[in-house]
């Protein structure tokens, strides 16, 4: 695939974009829930939850200030066991590795609001973490998506200007992100993420999955899509 000029890089978010890791983060949260003393949660609600970070979510799930004392044991709890158990059940979404092989000429990037350490470990357990010249995970920086922040430092690590990033993720805080820095956005259907949120969001494209993410991009590279 040629990518012509206007794209050089390719940064994906995690959750329910490069991986479908629901039910390991679903049990890692009920973990931390039973161990505050606190009734465990249908998955879906959890899944829900996930997008703008572990101490969101916690504080979400536990129906707390994200500031309270808390939340931030329940999030170190939840860290805890998540580190230990991040791809019990954790797979690469449908067509990744296709798209991973594909793309692998231009430098690629992770932009995740998810915890390094919890990030690091889910690549490094599916194998992937060499694939990625760089990754700027939700504790890395003071702001995470939707502010651009991410993706401005994500372009950075990948040594590629921002405008000619493509920032693909599930939801709606890597597109508004994505637009923010200035990069080109395309929206993945079928995660974590509602599709309703996500197309409201205004992607310059949509696709079903990571197998049309070539295509998508060598559409954006020739300028036919912005």
């Amino acid at each position: 695939m040629s990518t012509g000029s206007l794209v050089s890089g390719v940064v994906f978010d995690l959750d329910g974009t490069l991986v479908d890791s629901r039910r390991d983060i679903a049990e890692a949260a009920n973990h931390a829930l039973e161990k505050a003393g606190l009734a465990r949660l249908p998955h879906d609600e959890l899944e829900s939850y996930v997008g703008d970070g572990a101490p969101l979510l916690m504080a979400r799930a536990a129906r707390l200030e994200v500031t309270d004392l808390r939340t931030k044991a329940m999030v170190a709890d939840f860290l805890d066991y998540y580190a230990e158990h991040p791809i019990d059940y954790t797979n690469v979404m449908p067509g990744g590795l296709d798209a991973l092989n594909a793309l692998a000429h231009l430098p690629l990037g992770i932009c995740t609001n998810k915890p390094r350490r919890t990030s690091i470990a889910v690549l490094r357990g599916l194998g992937l973490e060499a694939r990625f010249k760089g990754v700027v995970a939700g504790d890395d920086l003071p702001k995470r998506k939707p502010d651009p922040a991410m993706v401005l430092e994500t372009a950075r690590l990948l040594g590629v200007p921002v405008q000619s990033i493509v920032m693909v993720g599930d939801g709606p805080q890597d597109v508004l992100s994505g637009r923010a820095a200035g990069a080109f956005t395309v929206g993945v259907k079928g995660g974590i993420q509602a599709l309703e949120r996500l197309t409201s969001s205004g992607p310059d494209l949509m696709i079903d999955t990571l197998a049309d993410l070539p295509k998508a991009i060598n559409q954006l590279a020739r300028g036919t899509q912005r």
